[in-house]
């Protein structure tokens, strides 16, 4: 049977991924965001969007990691969940951050959590797929904390995965009956991001130095709580073998 998917954050890195997952497997995706006229902050446009959609998928995200990101998260998801609602959607997704509700010391995780517990607590069946950190962001997480000749990162440990294997494992979910719960996704391999950014810069054949230091967000990370709990989803694509393909 051919579902209807509505992705919020359907033309962005994972959403666009997602879509196209979803349409491979002979369902109908429909990518939602500004550029196709939908404000999920004002709820403009967003009645039409999920109209005749089954499952509608969130992959939205704060514009700020800051103490304003809570209320994006609080009106976004009451919009979302209001027009749901009105047109009969029988499963939302949310794509969330695995550990989150580990680092309360971080306002971006706190408004995440708070983004799960409004999914839970509304009227619509739900999934939330927790994933580690992104290959992809890796170089700006560098960025955050280096000059021109060092960076600066703590050594957390961090398990982050690929976002090609998030969008699957997003997209496995969508085109599932809803968990009422929470899928937590990784990748194949445990770093400290210190290790990370000098694996990282020596294959950019980056000269720059890294140093171990309590600097930048996830200096305020706990133990492991950015790695993968007991059974937790394990992508296949490896860091090393995903940095070989980009240059």
């Amino acid at each position: 049977m051919t579902v209807k998917i509505a992705v919020l954050g359907g033309t962005g890195l994972i959403g666009s991924q997602v879509v196209k997952i979803v349409q491979a497997a002979g369902h109908e995706a429909v990518p939602v965001s500004l550029s196709t006229g939908v404000d999920l902050l004002t709820g403009q446009g967003l009645d039409e969007a999920l109209t005749g959609a089954e499952v509608v998928v969130n992959l939205t995200n704060s514009p700020t990691f800051d103490d304003a990101s809570p209320a994006f998260f609080q009106t976004t998801m009451d919009n979302l969940l209001a027009a749901a609602g009105r047109a009969g959607v029988g499963h939302a997704v949310v794509l969330s951050i695995v550990g989150v509700d580990q680092v309360p010391d971080l306002a971006y995780y706190r408004a995440k959590v708070l983004q799960e517990d409004i999914l839970k607590a509304g009227p619509v069946p739900y999934s939330i797929v927790r994933a580690t950190q992104f290959f992809e962001f890796v170089e700006a997480i560098l960025s955050w904390t280096a000059d021109d000749t060092t960076v600066r990162l703590p050594s957390t440990p961090v398990q982050p995965m690929a976002a090609a294997d998030v969008a699957q494992a997003v997209a496995d979910v969508s085109m599932g009956a809803p968990l009422q719960g929470i899928r937590n996704v990784a990748g194949p391999d445990v770093f400290a991001l210190d290790e990370l950014g000098r694996i990282t810069l020596a294959a950019r054949g980056d000269q720059r130095t890294v140093t171990t230091d309590s600097a930048g967000m996830f200096a305020a990370v706990p133990g492991d709580a950015l790695i993968a709990p007991a059974g937790a989803v394990i992508a296949p694509t490896a860091y090393r073998e995903w940095l070989g393909r980009q240059s």
